[in-house]
Parts: structure tokens; sequence; C-alpha cells
């Protein structure tokens, strides 16, 4: 028996607000009916304001992952190379994928520490002289290291290569929390899932589609069956869809976008990035490394530490967990035992935020990890002093 609620500091699933998990508790209802269809065209409507695209969303009862395979088989045939930037362990579990699907990833090393490089996709697009890549995949927000890439610069990139690559970006850990505009960006294929900045439970992914992917779609792609947009178009045009839908997920759906829509996503966005600086400031007060080395590049919806030489992350987590039922986020792949990640996303505030950096310090101190003291008053005088 524990007294109190555990701190889910993960980033991500994340905290579901008491709003959403109300809208959540109520019977379900004919999917073919009337007042599903009501449901199912409100949010598939309002989620385009969320991705900031006027074009055509769909949404599986998936997680990330599934969304991951519908952006890959809707618009590749086999064979299709595809050019994939390495942000981190999503990047390249994405990769992964498309090699076992029988495409041919054309993976450009990263060190984990830095974002997608703009030039060098430019570079590698302006070689391909025979167009042979079809697509350029990118990661915004690789939760496994914290580093946001240049979306927008990617484009600009892939645009002066005078390449006709589709762009398909991952958002998983972003939209919602941190500024994605899909169609001023020129992306043409975007994935997303409901567990991070939706702040629901995991179960919902999305692919929003431009006009360019819907052709490349139709015009060909891989065999597919349960993630063809092509069998979503014309039930999804009356609200329903060509399956039976996770119906209670769409209730909080709905109440999520409502949230959303009444705070206002510039101030969601600037509340995330606040809540972030805080977080780096407690860092530097501490004497302690964020993974990601670019300022410009450190996540809004978390932050990625590295551990002093490098080892001990792991026990130090345990140690947090055991003395005060809190959950940070563990190092993946390269990383592992070498970081420890913050989740600052979703449902929060500033007391949720300083209730998670004293847990981190108190835990640092009872694990004996070599720190400075102070960090947790650094963010609080940087919350004090930068207001919501």
């Amino acid at each position: 028996m524990r007294s109190g609620r555990h701190f889910l500091q993960i980033p991500g699933p994340t905290n579901t607000p008491d709003r959403i998990q109300r809208a959540m508790h109520r019977a379900v209802i004919d999917h073919r009916g009337p007042e599903f269809a009501e449901l199912g065209a409100s949010v598939l409507k309002d989620l385009k304001a969320v991705f900031q695209t006027q074009n055509r969303v769909v949404i599986y009862p998936a997680s990330g992952t599934g969304a991951w395979e519908a952006a890959l088989v809707n618009v590749l045939a086999p064979g299709d190379q595809v050019l994939m930037y390495e942000t981190g362990q999503f990047a390249t579990l994405w990769k992964n994928m498309a090699a076992k699907l029988g495409f041919e990833p054309v993976f450009m090393q990263g060190d984990w520490r830095t974002g997608a490089n703009a030039a060098a996709i430019g570079a590698q697009l302006a070689s391909d002289t025979g167009h042979k890549i079809k697509a350029v995949c990118v990661v915004h927000n690789d939760t496994a290291t914290g580093i946001t890439s240049d979306i927008a610069a990617v484009r600009v990139a892939i645009d002066a290569a005078e390449h006709p690559a589709l762009l398909m970006v991952d958002t998983i850990s972003s939209l919602g929390s941190i500024d994605f505009r899909t169609d001023d960006w020129g992306v043409d294929v975007v994935v997303a899932g409901s567990q991070k900045g939706l702040m629901l439970p995991p179960g919902l992914s999305f692919n929003a589609i431009s006009p360019k992917a819907w052709a490349a779609c139709e015009a060909g792609g891989d065999r597919r069956s349960y993630w063809d947009w092509r069998d979503m178009a014309g039930p999804n045009d009356q609200g329903v869809f060509p399956y039976t839908p996770a119906t209670t997920l769409l209730y909080g759906l709905r109440e999520a976008l409502d949230m959303l829509a009444e705070e206002g996503l510039e101030a969601v966005f600037a509340r995330h990035a606040r809540h972030a600086e805080a977080t780096r400031q407690a860092v530097a007060a501490w004497g302690l490394e964020i993974l990601a080395t670019e300022a410009s590049e450190r996540s809004n919806s978390l932050t990625a530490v590295l551990m002093p030489d490098n080892k001990g992350a792991d026990a130090l987590r345990a140690e947090i967990l055991d003395s005060f039922d809190m959950s940070l986020g563990t190092g993946l792949n390269k990383v592992a035992d070498r970081v420890f990640r913050i989740g600052h996303l979703g449902d929060f505030n500033d007391l949720m935020l300083m209730g998670t950096l004293c847990g981190v310090e108190m835990g640092m101190m009872r694990a004996g990890v070599a720190h400075e003291k102070g960090g947790v008053q650094a963010a609080m005088a940087y919350l004090a002093t930068h207001g919501a």
C-alpha cells in the first residue's frame, strides 16, 4: 500500500486527465448508428487543427507502430528505396520495419545527440539522379534521445534538390506538445499516436495525408488490407470506419480535442516550452549534461539526462521508483543505463513539474549520484520569473 498517487513521468504514455477518463467511462454505442457517425465525423474534422492541415486524417485502433506501417505500405512498393535519418531508437525501429516489409532503407547514421541534418539529406537526394528514393522518413521528436529535428529545413532541402520523394514524419511524441505544421512544412504523411500530447491511453494511431501521398496510394503502394487508406475514405466521409472502431477511446479523443481547443495550441506549445526550459535549468544546476547537444534541438516534450560516468541510470530510476513511487523513462539501445528521461508533456502543470524534479534530486541524493545541489531551486526561480 502506498499513499498518494504514482508519478508517471515517463515520456509517454502520459497522465490521462480526469475529464478524459470521465468521457471514456460510458456505454459503448452502435458504431453503425447516427450517434456514432456524429462522433466520428467531429473527431476526424477537429483533428485537422491539431495536425495543422486541411487534408485527410485517418485513425487506426493501433499503437504508433501501426501508423508507421500504414505510412510505408500505402505509398511504397517492394524494393523501393526510402531515405531515413538516425536520430535515436525510434528512427532506428522505423528503419528496421521498412527493411522487414521489403523496402530498401538508405539509413543515414547519426550520433544520437543531434537531429536530422537537412543539408546531408539534401546532398543524398541530389546524388539520387535516378530518383530511386521514393520517400524521406524523419522522426520529428525522437523520444529516446529528446532531440527535435527541423522539419521545415528538411522540406527546403528536398525542394532544393528538386527531388520528388515524399516527406514522411513521425510526430508521436510531439503532436499536441511541440509546434508541428503539416501543410506549411509540406509534409506528405504524418504519423502520430494517442498516448502522449493527446493525453489519451495507448490505442489510437493516426496518419495525416497530403494529396501527393494520396495519389501515390491510389497509384500503387504495397499489398495491404487493414492499413489501406483507400478503404477509409468512403466510410470516414460518413463519420464511420471500415471495421469496429475503438469507441471509448474516440469518446476520450473528443474530450482531448476540446481541451486542446480551450487552451489554444499556441498556449499549449508555450506551456510545454516553459516546463522544458525549467527542467533544463534544473539539469544545468545539478551539473549534469543533457543528451541533446544543440540547444535549438532540445525537446520540449522530454529531457534525456546523461549520468555521470555514463552509467547507473537504471539504478537511479529504481531508487526513485522504490523511494518516491515515481517512474522515469529508461535509456534505450545505445544509451541504455546511460540516461534517464524526464517526461514533461501532456496534462502537466508547474506543481507536477516541481514534484518531479524534487523526486529526481532526492533520488540522486539517496542513490549517491554525484551532482550539485540546487536544481529544484533553479527550476522554481525560472518558473517564478517566467509566468504562464
